[in-house]
């Protein structure tokens, strides 16, 4: 399946949409993106001229409750050995399922990381999208080892509806 040019991937996959069909909405209208590409789909849906309907935010990267020594750390660590990081990182996300996601896999850039590491999710933006009548959706996974769910569920609760779903983790 191809991905949908209304969906933005996450750092380190490729065409992994399909991971989310149970959750996409796939129309005109409709930006979806999963962790990094959650960010890409957010920025492109207050950019565009187009309608937007819907923006659908899976696993948003969300690293603005994390300290800068944290996010130093991990730079160096995918610096040092990028091929070692992005194995932990594959481990954290697929948990707590053992799905295979290897056809996803592209190794990501380490501007990319440090794009998703410092972004900072901004709420006038946010009011913005929602004040020009987009729907803001975000899904979050209970046990989500990447991001702190509860903070980003938090963080985003009076602009989207928040879909928090047990037992799950970064790739819902």
């Amino acid at each position: 399946m191809k991905t949908s040019k209304n969906y933005f991937s996450g750092f380190c996959f490729y065409e992994e949409s399909e991971l989310f069909d149970e959750y996409i909405i796939k129309n005109d209208f409709t930006i979806s993106g999963f962790s990094y590409g959650a960010i890409k789909a957010f920025e492109e849906a207050l950019n565009t001229q187009n309608r937007v309907d819907k923006v659908q935010l899976f696993s948003p990267a969300f690293f603005q409750n994390f300290d800068e020594k944290f996010k130093r750390t991990q730079l160096m660590y995918f610096k040092k050995d990028a091929n070692s990081y992005v194995q932990t990182f594959l481990d954290n996300v697929i948990y707590p399922s053992n799905k295979d996601i290897s056809k996803y896999f592209k190794l990501g850039t380490i501007e990319e990381l440090e794009e998703l590491l410092t972004y900072v999710w901004d709420e006038e933006k946010l009011q913005k999208l929602v004040d020009r009548g987009t729907i803001v959706e975000v899904y979050l996974g209970a046990d989500d080892k990447i991001i702190d769910s509860l903070k980003v569920k938090e963080f985003f609760q009076k602009f989207a509806t928040i879909y928090y779903i047990k037992e799950k983790g970064h790739l819902l």
